[in-house]
């Protein structure tokens, strides 16, 4: 699907199929409240007049009515309710999008004008409206269909025109560039283990590199992190045939000496728990492990495709977590690059060991800000549920900043604290700090461990663990929170 942006709302015959929205008029009714309802009334004769004094219509939330049109002008008028402008939130703003959607998805025509963007809210601003509308429609053409020999709903090609004013047109574009980073990353989260493999993270990232003369991509193999002394990344692989890898891909969209702005993704392509083995049930889910990597490295497209003047540098800290002969055991001590040391108490709490040595990596780069993404905790789901990430920071004025993208782009994060006596849950008596911190505040002190290597920079911790995909019977990735990395790349920019 492409998108476009139109002006003028009176011109009705620039499309095949037209989107209304019906609202109440001041005195409360249902009436044809816009010059533009009116003018498609007359259209189908009064169609439309006609179904709302019959009943068959109404400014009720997400009551529509698809109208044929035998006669000049657009073939399908789609008239749908929005219900009261104060409720219209951007939730509700996105479910009315995908309804509308519905009704003419089967046959749109090669045009579609979707007025929606002019339907009366006191929630939402045009730019809002026009950022929901894309992102809405993108994700209800996915389709991640590239295992099924018979595939029968393939989306239709079509053109999708929002009313909005041309000072919309850098939202669009940076609209667009995220709905299509939200997809890669649904597709690298739904790919199952076996092919979305640690080198396989890598070769995406060569891909990207191949897009822009601005970015570059390295891989470090486990020779060259043994050399480094990444251990605690390094202890997580030991027990997968699958190679680890560190994944650097390096964006100069900005002026040269200027800090980066970095992303750090966990990359666990499979976890099976390791040692500590998980139970059995819903474990196919568990390839879903990278989808933190895999919203950065949406993140990044998106970052090239809007060609973003800001320098990125995105890693991604890769391995898969097995259980073998050769895989780490609970009470096992590694070293970190950092060279502190952390004792194993659970190998199923593998995501920190990984990010640690990633996050101590940052460093060389001298950076402006860190935001390291990951399927951390289950913890974080029986905190926040699967509606809101989970934000912990070593710097409230930074995470407060985030949570303000999240708000921009209706992709939510929320600051859980951090203090001391969280820290002192990961005291060792044998290294410098344990992997897990007991059963209590599990989400905090996973990020408290993290905080043991970033002092020397401002960072923030994003546990997408009840956000990243959703189970049952639609199970798949969501691409969140793609919207919130971008927005707030664009914000720093």
């Amino acid at each position: 699907m492409q998108f476009s942006l139109q002006q003028d709302a009176s011109q009705l015959d620039t499309a095949s199929s037209i989107i209304l929205p019906l609202a109440k008029s001041v005195k409360g009714n249902d009436t044809l409240t816009t010059d533009i309802l009116k003018a498609a009334d007359k259209l189908l004769n009064g169609a439309i007049s006609h179904a709302i004094k019959s009943g068959d219509l109404s400014s009720k939330f997400k009551t529509s009515q698809l109208f044929l049109n035998a006669g000049a002008g657009p073939d399908r008028i789609l008239v749908i309710g929005t219900g009261a402008a104060d409720k219209l939130s951007g939730r509700k703003y996105r479910q009315l999008i995908q309804a509308a959607w519905s009704q003419i998805s089967s046959n749109p025509g090669s045009n579609v004008l979707n007025q929606l963007t002019t339907a009366d809210t006191t929630c939402l601003d045009v730019h809002s409206k026009v950022r929901l509308t894309v992102e809405a429609m993108v994700q209800a053409c996915y389709r991640f269909d590239q295992f099924k020999t018979d595939v029968k709903d393939v989306p239709p090609s079509t053109n999708m025109i929002l009313v909005a004013d041309t000072k919309a047109q850098a939202q669009l574009e940076q609209s667009f560039a995220t709905a299509q980073a939200m997809n890669l990353c649904r597709d690298l989260g739904n790919l199952p283990g076996n092919v979305c493999t640690p080198s396989y993270l890598a070769e995406q990232a060569h891909k990207l590199a191949e897009r822009s003369d601005k970015v570059t991509t390295e891989v470090l193999e486990e020779a060259e992190m043994e050399t480094l002394g990444m251990h605690s990344l390094l202890s997580v692989g030991k027990g997968s045939a699958e190679p680890s890898k560190l994944i650097i891909i390096n964006y100069k969209g900005g002026e040269e000496g200027d800090q980066p702005h970095v992303l750090v993704g966990k990359g666990i392509t499979f976890d099976s728990g390791g040692i500590s083995i998980k139970p059995g049930a819903a474990m196919d889910e568990m390839k879903y492990d990278m989808c933190g990597a895999a919203s950065v490295i949406g993140a990044m497209q998106a970052v090239i495709e809007m060609g973003l003047k800001a320098n990125v540098v995105v890693i991604v800290a890769s391995a898969e977590n097995m259980p073998s002969s050769t895989a780490s055991k609970p009470g096992d001590i590694y070293t970190t690059m950092s060279g502190k040391t952390v004792e194993v108490l659970n190998t199923d709490a593998e995501g920190r060991l990984v990010l640690c040595d990633a996050l101590t990596y940052a460093e060389r780069f001298n950076p402006k800000t860190v935001v390291d993404v990951a399927t951390l905790t289950g913890a974080c789901i029986i905190a926040l549920g699967h509606h809101t990430s989970a934000v912990l920071s070593n710097d409230d004025e930074f995470a407060a900043s985030l949570m303000i993208a999240g708000t921009q782009a209706f992709d939510s994060a929320w600051q859980l604290p951090m203090g001391e006596e969280y820290q002192e849950q990961l005291d060792s008596n044998f290294a410098d700090l344990g992997n897990i911190g007991g059963r209590s505040a599990g989400a905090i002190t996973a990020a408290c461990f993290l905080s043991r290597f970033t002092e020397s920079f401002t960072w923030a911790h994003l546990d997408i663990a009840g956000t990243a995909w959703t189970s049952g019977a639609k199970k798949g990735s969501t691409g969140r929170c793609v919207p919130l990395l971008v927005q707030h790349l664009v914000n720093q920019a």
